[in-house]
């Protein structure tokens, strides 16, 4: 089997990629934040148009799977007619930003966020993963999610980082996206084709020292399923969230609007935590803690069925665990105290690392995972 091919490219909604059962079309929520209304629209295409199911991405998206070549367009329409839809692809593809998601209404990350979008047309060319995150809550909480710029909070206020740079620059509110849009530009004069993320190219390039000297605050713990002031927590296996399920969630439970994260959690803004069957509503689940490509035969790329091996060993392995149909990794960057590589049909063990790692074991069979000890 070939190595298998790195796109380069996320999928969007006007620009979709292709998987293995049809078309994957990726919405944006601006602000990390989708209306009630929107959200319980955008299931009824996912099961109008797509397999019924919504994923949520490691960059907090939206995804529809499934989608027939025909029915793309149709379903362009109706995501305009939610305004989900940016109307020119370039502004589409530049929108990739992370939000910490407990802002409040009209706060520093909400008008931080907003100034950024509406400015999205100022920014030089640059490659199609790369991607910010505002992280300007009380504490980081983004700080393990990919971003290559990050305005974050410190002790003497906001900090523009540089992703890879230990310290950044202290700005104020008024400058920060010109300052944000400037290191942008420094960066797309020093980037190449074999270093296309921030951090890459920071390793290699001296920053400019107005770039350094500033230190970031303290990371945050990262919430969990249960109550928070804003509402409810839910957690996702794997990312899915069954479009019937969640629509059902939402009327019951009474939210206003739906706020996604990089985490494989959504916060139900307003409202209440009630029995979910199709979510994961305790925190010490290992399911939170078990990543999970679709795997085959829903990516091409796959070499093996991922989510059934992953449910069946989740309670038993020590730690985070990452079944990967092959040796990309989508799923998760990271390393894993334990990562199942899909090779050829059979799969790989990788103990503390990633999925391109190289394996400590090669060719097991499912029927022997199930028989492993992994203490």
């Amino acid at each position: 089997m070939s190595a298998p091919i790195v796109q380069g490219w996320c999928p969007g909604a006007h620009r979709p990629m292709m998987s293995g059962d049809g078309l994957v079309v990726r919405v944006r929520p601006r602000l990390a934040r989708l209306e009630a209304a929107q959200m319980l629209g955008l299931c009824e295409l996912a099961d109008r148009f797509g397999n019924g199911t919504i994923d949520l991405t490691n960059r907090a998206n939206l995804q529809l799977r499934g989608v027939a070549e025909a029915d793309h367009q149709p379903l362009l329409e109706e995501l305009a007619a939610l305004n989900l839809l940016d109307a020119e692809p370039g502004i589409e593809v530049r929108r990739n930003i992370l939000v910490t998601p407990l802002y409040q209404s009209g706060d520093l990350t909400a008008r931080l966020t907003q100034e950024l979008i509406d400015r999205l047309g100022e920014l030089p060319s640059l490659p199609a993963k790369f991607g910010f995150a505002i992280d300007t809550g009380p504490n980081r909480l983004l700080v393990g999610d990919s971003a290559d710029i990050r305005l974050e909070t410190g002790p003497e206020g906001l900090i523009l980082r540089a992703d890879g740079a230990e310290t950044g620059r202290r700005v104020t509110e008024k400058i920060a996206i010109d300052h944000l849009i400037a290191l942008a530009e420094w960066f797309a004069d020093h980037h190449t084709p074999e270093a296309r993320r921030m951090a890459r190219v920071v390793a290699t390039q001296d920053l400019p020292s107005e770039c350094q000297g500033s230190a970031p605050g303290d990371v945050g713990a990262l919430p969990e399923p249960g109550i928070v002031e804003l509402g409810a927590f839910y957690g996702a296996a794997f990312g899915q969230l069954p479009a019937r399920g969640l629509a059902g969630l939402i009327e019951t439970c009474g939210a206003s609007a739906l706020r996604v994260t990089p985490w494989r959690l959504f916060l139900m803004e307003g409202g209440a935590a009630i029995p979910a069957p199709a979510f994961v509503t305790d925190g010490t689940d290992p399911l939170m803690t078990t990543d999970a490509c679709p795997g085959a035969p829903l990516c091409p790329q796959a070499q093996v069925e991922t989510r059934d091996i992953a449910r069946a060993l989740a309670s038993r392995i020590p730690g985070h665990l990452h079944v990967s149909g092959c040796a990309k990794g989508c799923a998760r960057m990271g390393p894993a105290d334990v990562t199942l590589v899909g090779h050829d049909g059979r799969i790989d063990l990788v103990k503390q690392g990633r999925a391109g790692d190289e394996p400590n074991l090669r060719a097991l069979s499912p029927e022997t995972l199930m028989t492993m000890d992994f203490t």
